[in-house]
């Protein structure tokens, strides 16, 4: 919002003060996700800004590509001690698996959870959603231990199986928060129109309340994906040793020795939430549009 034209020479060093430690406070969130990117395509086996980098106009010969290949497995350089081989993109495979499946369980009990918790004569409404967001609450690793324990009883421990449904238990509260948001605005009465035309209930999920709750059935499964793909307490716990995802090769990457492979796994992270959040919002931008909502 820009300032009137009766502004005090006050209000505008207040307004342009205000606007500088917005801009700090950016700067400070920022910096580091933006740092991580051009060291990721340095020649250098250390994670620094070497001179060529620094030079202006930049030296060609700084820049390399040699990490990505690295990270894709494809090892030309025999000379660097830096472990190479198909790790990376093991650990890819399996953080893509584990959180597509632990994405399509969360959104569906997630989304049946909201559903219930939406009505108005619900009983005990408070608890049971007061329960179903706890592992928000609840600091991770001790949810993290509670599930090794209670999962190591029923023989689920260093499982996919077992990863995959600590991973749901973990997502499903933010699919639960967004459809419930989404849900605020949802009109009953054509709920009540459908059924009275004599529609059955599963007809009017899919074709009354599913189309007007989905932009934030997907942005639930968004949040949910991405807390999935990015965890690494739970999986450190319930995972061996060769069941690799990108979070806990990371890890076991800077305790083993720190490579530029993990900046350019980050990069690429990086890139990955962007997307996702811009999806996000166009969505919620459609949301608004469908209810009537307009934002400036």
């Amino acid at each position: 919002m820009a300032l009137p034209s009766y502004a005090t020479p006050t209000q505008r060093t207040y307004y342009y003060a205000y606007l500088f430690f917005c801009f700090l406070v950016f700067f400070f969130l920022i910096a580091p996700l933006v740092a991580i990117i051009p060291i990721s395509f340095s020649k250098s086996p250390f994670m620094l800004f070497t001179e060529g980098m620094l030079a202006w106009p930049p030296d060609p010969e700084a820049w390399s590509l040699r990490w990505y290949r690295y990270m894709v497995g494809i090892c030309e350089d025999k000379v660097l001690t830096t472990p190479c081989g198909n790790k990376w993109m093991r650990g890819t495979v399996n953080s893509f698996f584990v959180g597509s499946i632990s994405t399509l369980l969360a959104t569906a009990l997630g989304t049946l959870a909201a559903l219930g918790l939406s009505r108005p004569h619900m009983p005990f409404k408070g608890l049971i959603m007061s329960i179903l967001i706890s592992p928000m609450i609840v600091p991770l690793i001790i949810t993290a231990a509670g599930m090794f324990f209670f999962y190591a009883k029923i023989n689920l421990v260093y499982t996919f199986t077992g990863i995959i449904l600590a991973h749901v238990a973990l997502s499903t509260p933010f699919v639960v928060i967004t459809v419930t948001a989404t849900l605020v605005g949802f009109d009953t009465n054509m709920t009540k129109a459908s059924q009275s035309l004599g529609a059955r209930p599963m007809r009017t999920f899919f074709k009354v309340i599913m189309p007007l709750i989905l932009p934030g059935v997907i942005s639930g499964a968004l949040f949910a994906f991405i807390t999935s793909f990015d965890e690494v307490v739970i999986v450190m716990f319930m995972a061996s040793l060769d069941q690799l995802t990108i979070p806990k090769q990371m890890w076991a990457g800077i305790r083993q020795e720190i490579s530029p492979v993990i900046l350019c796994m980050a990069t690429c992270l990086v890139a990955l939430s962007i997307f996702l959040l811009t999806t996000v919002e166009l969505l919620r931008r459609r949301s608004d549009k469908m209810r009537g909502i307009t934002t400036r």
